[in-house]
């Protein structure tokens, strides 16, 4: 089995937001701080992924029909 490869990320949040996170790893809805970022960044992407989309394409026709001024 292939292993996933994996890069390191550093940001910062809300006190109230990091609170909220450790008190469901606490409680055991998740294992770590990790997963609740991963799964809560993997929810996003898929919530948002044909208006991402669709922006980019915009943008690029945009810029093809405009370059950059």
């Amino acid at each position: 089995m292939d292993k996933i490869q994996t890069t390191t990320i550093q940001t910062e949040v809300p006190i109230g937001l990091f609170t909220e996170a450790q008190n469901l790893v606490e409680a055991g809805w998740f294992r770590s701080l990790d997963d609740i970022i991963l799964d809560a960044l993997r929810r996003f992407l898929e919530s948002h992924r044909v208006e991402l989309m669709e922006e980019f394409i915009r943008q690029d026709v945009e810029w093809g029909l405009y370059g950059d001024e």
